[in-house]
């Protein structure tokens, strides 16, 4: 009896695939970054002749030698700039690359007549070609120091390696030029002059090309970062400042941080049905969003899309600075972000807000202290002020500013006593019988931004440095007094980074390495106002709102961090400009983003 034999289990073969289509950016930019550095070697160093290619090397006109070797160095130097845009998958960078991979190719052929190195180049062009959909990127905001800092690193970068290229020849070098002649050498060459080193044979040629080819590269990556095509930085214009303050006026009581949306350095997309929208701010590649999107919380999910679909477009890196749980709640469901506790805002409730008892016994003695020093405070709107002294108030607040940088992002407005801003808060400290000073008796300054129609968000805080200490505790407990008769019940005051772990760390039974945390937050606290902070709202028994970060991945945070450093003022990059090199401040009028949305 014959019976059917069971087939063994078949094995699939499965074919070698690619990298996924997403990772394709990152590998390619490593892969330039490395091209870029074999270009550099090959017009560098003095080229290798192999026995087969010598004879096509005696029939190619003379100074196609040391051409091919300024090219290559050329072609090598920009493929290492290239490499962080096409990382993050900007068009022009693909541009770029794709037109200089065949010319460093061949400059390696023509120079070294590697092989080898032709082929490396080629088959970066090959992913390039396959993949452009993924480079379609559009360019940041324009600015004019990125040229500057341009020409310092490029001008160093160059000076580097024209020494290097001036030394690659010793055995041509004729006699022996000291470190200073050589130095000079180079820095004539950048310029296309001749120098005092001179060399046997054609290497002379190939020093000159290659100098001057640095020399010029520097020059014109200069020129074209500072007169490229303008994609302005985006700026808040006035139409999207009406309709942001429509929103706010229907739906600003939701979130603390509403009103501050309105700065004016920030740009705005919204939603599509108009009724949500989420303004933001690029920082180093980071697109920034703080608080809560605007409007109603069922448009919310159409503002994110948009937002989402902004940060794609431009290959940004999208983040929330400072949400409330609602809004990360919202945020990572439409997105599939994460979402992490970045600290705690104070808020204190009008109602049950008073000086009695021990715990607001430090408050109380030094509120009444300062007022027996002959201090009286003043809380008013700042539609009630009259225009002279709303001038002395926003003089007064520029003066006392602690840094030369305007500090402030996720809960700053940026301006004081704006004819817009009429709902405003603004608590002053005055000494009577002291002498006056140039803003006369003022010696202190508090704003608070409207937080819907029954709340406000302290804004700033500045004082005189010479008036006695206390000033802003006596202003806040000024404001939440004079608050019931504002028809004000709720106060926000400012956001304690951290708060939780400062808290659960000083107490009996915290771990090692929440103490440990602790410890360091402390640390830290000498130089960002992380600690202080916290104790210093502790001290109105306030209620704590817990606010949160969301960001793409554990390894964006980094950046994150730094981005939001520099927007929040404690780190700055880019010092303003000197006021004989700044452009004339063009009318206020729709930026690139926004015009791209509305289409």
């Amino acid at each position: 009896m014959s019976g059917a034999v069971p087939a063994g289990p078949t094995r699939v073969r499965r074919l070698p695939r690619g990298p996924r289509p997403e990772n394709v950016p990152l590998l390619v930019g490593r892969a330039c970054a490395l091209v870029g550095l074999l270009d550099i070697a090959a017009g560098v160093f003095p080229r290798f002749r192999h026995s087969r290619m010598h004879a096509l090397a005696e029939v190619l006109p003379g100074s196609f030698g040391p051409f091919a070797a300024a090219l290559s160095l050329s072609a090598g130097v920009l493929l290492l700039l290239l490499a962080h845009g096409l990382r993050r998958r900007k068009r022009r960078a693909w541009r770029a690359a794709v037109a200089l991979l065949p010319l460093g190719a061949l400059a390696q052929f023509g120079y070294r007549h590697s092989v080898l190195g032709v082929l490396i180049s080629l088959a970066l062009l090959a992913p390039l070609l396959r993949h452009r959909d993924q480079f379609a990127a559009l360019p940041d905001p324009r600015s004019r120091w990125r040229a500057l800092a341009n020409f310092v690193l490029m001008g160093a970068g160059s000076l580097a390696l024209g020494l290097l290229v001036v030394n690659a020849h010793p055995h041509r070098m004729i006699g022996s030029p000291s470190l200073a002649d050589r130095l000079t050498h180079v820095l004539y060459g950048l310029f296309g002059v001749e120098g005092p080193v001179h060399y046997a044979g054609n290497t002379s040629w190939t020093v000159a090309f290659s100098l001057g080819a640095l020399g010029l590269l520097t020059a014109v990556t200069t020129i074209y970062l500072a007169f490229r095509p303008e994609h302005p930085a985006a700026r808040l214009t006035e139409e999207d400042e009406v309709r942001l303050r429509a929103l706010l006026a229907r739906h600003g009581g939701r979130d603390s941080l509403g009103h501050f949306a309105l700065r004016r350095d920030k740009a705005v997309v919204f939603s599509p049905s108009g009724k949500a929208a989420v303004t933001y701010r690029v920082v180093s590649g980071v697109m920034l969003a703080s608080g809560d999107p605007i409007g109603d919380v069922e448009a919310w999910p159409g503002a994110i899309e948009r937002f989402m679909d902004e940060a794609r477009a431009h290959s940004w890196t999208p983040a929330v600075m400072g949400c409330s749980e609602t809004g990360g709640e919202v945020w990572t469901r439409e997105t599939g972000l994460d979402a992490l506790e970045l600290g705690d805002e104070a808020v204190v409730d009008v109602a049950d807000f008073s000086l009695a008892g021990r715990a607001m016994r430090n408050v109380r003695q030094m509120v009444k202290r300062i007022e027996r020093a002959g201090y009286e405070t003043r809380v008013r709107r700042v539609a009630d002020l009259p225009d002279a002294e709303l001038d002395r108030v926003r003089r007064a607040a520029g003066a006392w500013r602690g840094t030369d940088t305007e500090r402030g992002f996720s809960m700053a407005l940026g301006r004081v006593g704006d004819p817009a801003d009429g709902d405003c808060l603004i608590a002053t400290a005055h000494k009577q019988d002291a002498e006056p000073g140039p803003y006369g008796d003022l010696k202190a300054v508090l704003h608070f931004v409207p937080w819907g129609t029954d709340g406000v968000s302290l804004d700033l805080m500045r004082r005189d440095r010479a008036a006695d200490p206390g000033m802003n505790e006596l202003l806040i407990v000024a404001a939440l007094q004079a608050a019931p008769r504002l028809g004000i019940t709720r106060v926000s005051l400012n956001f304690a980074m951290f708060r939780a772990a400062l808290a659960r760390g000083e107490k009996i039974g915290a771990g090692p390495v929440l103490r440990a945390w602790r410890g360091l937050l402390v640390f830290l606290s000498r130089w960002f106002q992380i600690e202080s902070l916290y104790k210093f709202n502790a001290k109105f028994r306030p209620r704590w709102e817990p606010r949160f970060v969301v960001y793409r991945s554990s390894s964006d945070l980094p950046r994150i961090g730094f981005a939001a450093m520099q927007a929040e003022g404690f780190v700055t990059l880019t010092p303003p400009l000197p006021r004989a090199l700044r452009r004339p401040t063009p009318p206020r009028r729709p930026c690139a983003h926004g015009d791209a949305h509305a289409t």
